[in-house]
């Protein structure tokens, strides 16, 4: 996963409020039970002496999406009277956190982004589809498009006569070109996206159609059946929850197929885990994927300081001139800055996989 969206938030100076919480609607007490974890998140603040400005500039954003009826969360950052960016979260974060550091603390929005996909939704029909482009951390999509070609003649017959079999040529003609129209639309759709899957639920027999056509096979990305697709709420109701399902399914595959390229890679000596190898390889600029764990059970504290951002070491004499500016945060804050900072990926290590430390990473070089 590319880090980049996060550099604006490391070129605040500190201390950065980062609060994490849950901001799920599942029941009409949503907005309150929201307000008194917030408030419980900001005594917390002010305990640590964050001031007053900062609290109010989080305290006006902090609530979530009230449009969006379910389980989510909210990540919320902000430094000097400023709301630096706030993340809907598609799930709620492990925990309601918030903390006061000299820079953002980032897990929970980067696991979070980390398990979601690029991905196009197709509702499919004999007479076209509807088209849905979903760019990563997104709930709407970015693209929507309806595709309708010529419905005339398109439900064969059964009976026979001398005009049976032209009939039939001519509904399965209209049913094909309806449906390489609808391709030509899939393949924008990745595009605009950079899709990974597409989901397609709808008729069967037009979906077998559509995985034949040329314009499909010719793309770089994974196509999923699922059920629902058009014809009324029921059936929209029922795509979007097979395709919640599958979309978690695919990213869990992702993780997996991400995991196995990093046991490759230490196999040959690109790969390599712990705390103390991960922070020499960037101080190097030589990592390309940072893996962590989301369990942060454990976590160490490491230093760093502004002058070297890359630089995270166990003790503030290790930073050398640096030392004198140094400061201690959690591990993984400081790492995923030293990743973002030198332009390394990152992926979650999954659940039922290890690495030492919770951490490891693939290498440049």
């Amino acid at each position: 996963m590319d880090l980049s969206f996060l550099r604006p938030l490391y070129a605040v100076e500190g201390p950065v409020v980062s609060v994490h919480l849950d901001t799920s609607r599942e029941d009409q007490d949503a907005d309150k039970r929201i307000e008194l974890v917030w408030n419980g998140l900001r005594k917390h603040l002010e305990d640590a002496g964050v001031d007053t400005a900062t609290l109010d500039a989080v305290a006006a954003a902090v609530g979530g999406s009230p449009e969006i009826v379910g389980p989510q969360g909210e990540s919320l950052y902000a430094a000097d009277g400023q709301l630096l960016a706030v993340h809907t979260l598609s799930a709620p974060p492990a925990a309601d956190r918030a903390v006061a550091g000299p820079v953002a603390d980032v897990l929970e929005t980067v696991l979070d982004r980390d398990r979601q996909l690029p991905y196009v939704v197709v509702a499919l029909d004999r007479q076209g589809g509807d088209i849905d482009a979903y760019a990563v951390g997104t709930f709407d999509p970015a693209r929507s498009r309806s595709y309708n070609g010529s419905t005339l003649h398109i439900t064969r017959v059964k009976a026979g006569g001398p005009s049976k079999a032209s009939y039939h040529r001519r509904t399965e003609n209209v049913w094909d070109r309806n449906t390489a129209g609808v391709a030509e639309e899939i393949a924008q759709a990745v595009a605009s996206v950079e899709a990974s899957v597409v989901f397609v639920g709808g008729d069967d027999k037009a979906t077998a159609v559509l995985r034949d056509q040329p314009v499909l096979a010719a793309l770089d990305v994974s196509i999923v059946d699922v059920s629902g697709g058009r014809g009324g709420e029921d059936a929209l109701a029922s795509l979007r929850t097979s395709v919640d399902a599958a979309l978690a399914e695919a990213s869990a595959r992702a993780h997996e197929e991400a995991f196995a390229r990093y046991t490759a890679a230490a196999g040959s000596g690109a790969g390599i885990s712990s705390i103390p190898a991960v922070t020499e390889a960037l101080a190097e600029g030589r990592v390309e994927t940072l893996l962590l764990s989301a369990d942060r059970s454990g976590e160490p504290a490491k230093w760093s300081s502004a002058a070297e951002p890359l630089r995270v070491t166990s003790a503030p004499e290790a930073l050398g001139t640096s030392g004198a500016e140094a400061f201690s945060m959690s591990a993984a804050a400081l790492l995923l800055r030293a990743a973002t900072l030198s332009d390394a990926g990152f992926t979650e290590i999954p659940e039922g996989q290890s690495a030492a430390d919770g951490c490891a990473a693939t290498l440049r070089y």
